[in-house]
């Protein structure tokens, strides 16, 4: 089967199932895993390089606080054709992640011979996103496969539970954007609850808004967790200044007890993919100092001073 993956949380899916050979074609976004992916033909384009903007510009890029995005990316029509997918998957969530559907479902429509088959993955919650793994593996013809992993991926959600159980709940605010501030919500809270942790600013499945830096103030978080969308920990620490240079930073209790982090975002916090569970993993280290799976690595989490 030919696929193309126009979402890299869809990607992780493929890579999950172990048919990353099966993969004709991806986004300049997918990175996982990363060797396997590196001969595999590149289909979309930013309209510009975040390296070279600050949050502040990349948000106006995107549409501010609409998050419109509706030039954000392009899809190479013809290149897509050429490759002659049997499957595309790709996402009706937001178009800040990644092409639209509705771009997707155009360049479909064209294409010769009835076009390939489209998939596409909106999840919203925790649950939502274990089910993609079943609703891909469905029409890949690994429906058995997708069963065992999700099941597997299950299974380390209730050891991270079963590890911080009866622990104390540290308030905790995620910040998946830096200028302007935004809380990171859909199933972000959810991974935070699992580790032990009491979410604040955002609701389970809930598409936030820009905030006000006073609502961090008035929230005292005991934690605070840095996770820009689509930022590493070096890019995010780049503009750490953004924050620390906020009036009453130093008089948050997550700050005055040393318990503000930047995490990897787009390998597990971000995307809708399997590796949020990895996210919840790496949260029990940070508000609890406890080991679950595989000890967290510095590129997964380090603290912000």
């Amino acid at each position: 089967m030919r696929i193309v993956s126009l979402l890299p949380a869809a990607t992780d899916i493929v890579a999950e199932f172990g048919l990353t050979a099966d993969l004709v074609g991806r986004t300049h976004e997918c990175d996982w895993p990363p060797e396997p992916l590196s001969s595999v033909p590149v289909v979309t384009a930013a309209g510009f390089s975040s390296d070279a903007l600050s949050s502040r510009e990349i948000s106006a890029a995107v549409g501010g606080s609409t998050h419109s995005g509706s030039s954000l990316y392009t899809l190479d029509v013809e290149a897509l054709a050429g490759l002659a997918p049997d499957v595309v998957l790709t996402q009706d969530l937001c178009d800040v992640c990644a092409v639209s559907y509705g771009s997707v479902s155009e360049a479909v429509r064209v294409l010769d011979g009835g076009g390939p088959k489209v998939l596409s993955l909106e999840p919203r919650t925790l649950h939502d996103v274990l089910d993609c793994l079943v609703r891909v593996g469905e029409l890949l013809g690994v429906r058995d496969t997708a069963l065992e992993r999700r099941a597997a991926l299950l299974d380390r959600l209730a050891e991270v539970r079963k590890t911080v159980a009866g622990r104390a709940r540290p308030r905790t605010v995620a910040v998946e954007w830096l200028d302007p501030l935004w809380p990171a919500g859909h199933w972000v809270p959810e991974q935070i609850s699992a580790a032990g942790g009491e979410p604040l600013l955002a609701s389970p499945g809930e598409h936030t808004r820009p905030m006000e830096w006073q609502a961090v103030r008035d929230a005292r978080p005991e934690v605070l967790l840095v996770l820009p969308c689509g930022f590493n920990p070096e890019r995010t620490e780049t503009e750490r200044e953004l924050l620390t240079g906020l009036p009453g930073w130093a008089e948050l209790p997550a700050v005055r007890d040393d318990r503000a982090w930047v995490l990897d975002g787009p390998a597990y916090f971000n995307r809708p993919g399997p590796r949020v569970v990895r996210g919840a993993e790496v949260l029990a280290h940070v508000l609890h100092g406890v080991t679950v799976a595989e000890p967290v690595r510095e590129g997964e989490a380090r603290r912000l001073r």
